[in-house]
């Protein structure tokens, strides 16, 4: 195992627990240990440590620091925000030792459980490997408890994922497929023949399957792991006696639906890292932005861009949206490496994100699009509908930050036109502007009394205004947008005006128009007196 630096450890500590605030030197020192440390300790040997400060928090730790200063460990981490520790990081800094910020609310067994778990095992997807298939053993041995029999969880193609406590009750075919965890060819071709697969595949419920004696077997209850429409496996039980517990089929149902939900995330973590910490490090300030940076060997002084891949809303809606997810996110992934080797994938609030740093900014536009186009192709071919939210292009990686808000709300944009799957600010540049003026104006506690209770109480004329100056105030096209005579509209705008004494061919009283009209829109118009 190669030495572990505090850019390895920041990389798994989750961004709600800490912040890096400023960096060793070397940058590249190794961490061998964790020590926490109190008051009453002024002789522990703190060389090749990360120091966490237990007792003290902000200033409060200063008579610690200034002696830590002098025994240089490799960082020290302390409860507080940025404004406490203002002084410790100046005379860390100086000293060439990292500060680690902790969430105060935060408990220290959680954060010595991840940069241990650092230091003792860098493989990440070991660790994930583990954690599922302690998941799944833990589901048959429950299922297994609560239904009197014996439980084997398989994959798509039979492959034994976890099963319960071996016992004597179980028969020869059975014990077989779970030595060589995947069953036996002539158990796998009974079971076809029988047509167990088939009526699994199409029932979606528990399917039976008597007793064979002549060929040695016991008889089983079995259900199908489905991810929407697809199957990701199956749950077989062996009766072992007793006879099956009266609501095995409720219970099969449930453990089936809890293996389906580990199942998508083994997925979703085997094919990409999904995880927030990297590209909200890569978002965050400049100290954690270049420590990410130099983890990922990226130039942070080079342009890049943030691009927000989002299902459409349909898929977003079906049974098997997390799959899709997963998917989505691996597909994005093989293009960005290929368009960029140092590109990341993550996750950004809710969103596949690609970070796509060391751009030429000259060609970056085109080039950009190009990535995007191929990411909505390939997704088409599986299935799936997307919406690719282009940022704009940032001066180096630390500037990046900035256009994050602006890229989610293409995103949002895109979604409710619908028409189109890829985007930039310059394709949504007034539509982003009305909807960050309209959440500016959904902060404020002042709302125009009347519009706000025409929004309201009357849908047809709200929905008549959205029309209308969509259309650009232009009767006829809001008549035709609307399938209404030019008159009805008349009459509609008409009735709108006289109800709340606005004129909407004056520009101030359309700009109110469309404030309220944005938040009803949204669903999030509520009355001046904060009643919906």
């Amino acid at each position: 195992m190669g030495s572990v630096n505090v850019d390895d450890i920041l990389e798994d500590l989750p961004a709600d627990l800490g912040t890096l605030i400023s960096r060793p030197q070397p940058t590249d020192a190794p961490v061998a240990h964790a020590l926490i440390l109190d008051s009453e300790d002024s002789d522990r040997d703190v060389s090749e440590a990360l120091v966490c400060l237990m007792g003290v928090r902000g200033r409060e730790a200063l008579p610690m620091v200034r002696h830590l200063a002098v025994s240089r460990p490799v960082a020290v981490a302390l409860k507080g925000t940025a404004g406490e520790a203002q002084e410790i990081e100046e005379l860390l800094r100086a000293a060439g030792v990292g500060l680690l910020l902790i969430e105060p609310t935060a408990g220290w067994d959680t954060v010595l459980s991840v940069v241990n778990g650092r230091i003792q095992n860098t493989d990440y997807h070991s660790d994930v490997l583990t954690l599922i298939e302690e998941d799944l053993f833990a589901i048959a041995q429950t299922t297994a408890r609560l239904t009197s029999s014996h439980v084997v969880i398989e994959d798509a193609a039979n492959k034994v994922l976890a099963y319960s406590t071996v016992s004597n009750d179980i028969d020869e075919l059975r014990r077989a497929s779970i030595l060589t965890r995947r069953g036996p060819r002539k158990y796998e071709v009974l079971l076809k023949d029988l047509g167990a697969y088939r009526e699994l595949h199409e029932t979606r419920g528990v399917v039976r399957v008597p007793e064979r004696p002549e060929d040695g077997l016991r008889e089983r209850a079995a259900i199908a792991i489905f991810a929407g429409e697809r199957v990701l496996g199956y749950i077989w039980l062996q009766e072992t006696g007793s006879g099956f517990a009266p609501n095995v089929d409720d219970l099969l149902v449930g453990a089936a639906r809890r293996a389906s939900h580990e199942l998508i995330r083994h997925r979703n973590e085997q094919s990409v890292h999904l995880r927030e910490d990297r590209i909200a490090r890569l978002l965050s300030h400049p100290d954690e932005a270049a420590a990410s940076a130099q983890f990922a060997r990226i130039d942070p002084e080079r342009p890049a861009c943030l691009l927000l891949v989002g299902l459409s809303p349909e898929d977003a809606r079906t049974a098997d949206a997390e799959l899709k997810r997963g998917e989505l996110a691996n597909l994005a992934a093989i293009h960005a490496a290929a368009f960029k080797a140092s590109a990341v994938v993550g996750q950004h609030a809710g969103e596949t994100a690609i970070v796509v740093p060391e751009l030429r900014s000259g060609d970056a536009a085109s080039g950009l699009r190009m990535l995007a186009d191929a990411i909505v192709k390939d997704a088409r071919r599986l299935g799936v509908g997307v919406h690719i939210a282009i940022g704009q292009v940032a001066p180096s990686l630390f500037a990046l930050r900035s256009t994050a808000a602006e890229a989610a709300a293409v995103l949002r944009c895109l979604r409710r036109a619908g028409q189109l799957a890829v985007a930039s600010l310059d394709d949504f540049e007034a539509e982003v502007l009305l909807e960050e003026a309209a959440r500016a104006f959904e902060s404020s506690s002042f709302r125009h009394r009347a519009l706000s209770r025409l929004c309201l109480e009357d849908e047809e004329l709200a929905q008549t205004l959205v029309d209308y100056l969509a259309a650009g105030m232009d009767v006829t096209e809001c008549g035709r947008r609307m399938g209404l005579h030019k008159n009805t509209v008349y009459y509609r705008i008409a009735k709108a005006s006289r109800l709340t004494d606005l004129d909407f061919g004056y520009p101030a009283h359309a700009a109110i128009a469309l404030l309220h009209l944005e938040l009803w829109k949204a669903k999030r118009l509520t009355t001046a007196g904060g009643a919906a």
